[in-house]
């Protein structure tokens, strides 16, 4: 249990007791403005954890409600859904994302792929060579960017080591979690485009 501050005192960054009359007044409406703001933004917050976990709720007993229109009954983990308002107006999306890493086989494929470049030093297009290169570059977290090194495996090359570079990367995707998202979208005018209504502080 914390210890409880006197009375006429706060305590400051560094944990040290301070008198309020020994504060100055812009320090002292700046804490106020902060406390007000972080207020505001926890009340958010548990409103929007709300929302979204009745969301859920409400899209899992429709889907369950749609299915029984057919005699079936759902289980296992649920997939994209996209539900279109009547007048097409509106369209809520509720999509799942993995969450990709790969194992210690993509040290083979890179090392097959640095071999195929080596060999093809004279002859490669350099724009497949810094592709390569910029796929298994690190992001500033010091992890590899998934989306690209899964990009190469569109290319057709003709080369057993490439084909066994692609099936070791491939080998070596691990799906280590899934978070599942909601998205809403309004038309725009009598466009088919769709924008996203924003969710988020920094969004809106």
């Amino acid at each position: 249990m914390q210890n409880a501050i006197p009375e006429g005192y706060r305590k400051n960054a560094r944990g040290d007791l301070v008198k309020e009359s020994g504060i100055k007044p812009i320090d002292l409406a700046r804490d106020e403005l902060t406390m007000e703001i972080v207020a505001k933004a926890r009340n958010v917050s548990q409103l929007l954890s709300t929302v979204k976990a009745s969301i859920y709720g409400d899209i899992e007993a429709f889907v369950e409600m749609s299915a029984e229109q057919y005699g079936v009954s759902l289980g296992g983990k649920k997939g994209n859904l996209t539900l279109l308002s009547f007048d097409g107006r509106y369209k809520v999306l509720r999509a799942n994302a993995d969450n990709i890493v790969f194992d210690e086989r993509l040290y083979a494929a890179k090392e097959l792929i640095d071999e195929c470049l080596r060999d093809w030093s004279k002859d490669a297009h350099p724009g497949l060579m810094m592709m390569v290169n910029d796929a298994f570059r690190a992001d500033r977290n010091g992890e590899l960017r998934t989306a690209r090194v899964l990009a190469l495996r569109r290319h057709n090359i003709d080369d057993p080591r490439w084909n066994r570079a692609m099936d070791a990367i491939s080998d070596a995707l691990q799906v280590v979690g899934s978070k599942s998202y909601i998205r809403v979208y309004e038309r725009v005018g009598e466009t088919d485009q769709y924008k996203l209504i924003p969710l988020d502080i920094a969004g809106a």
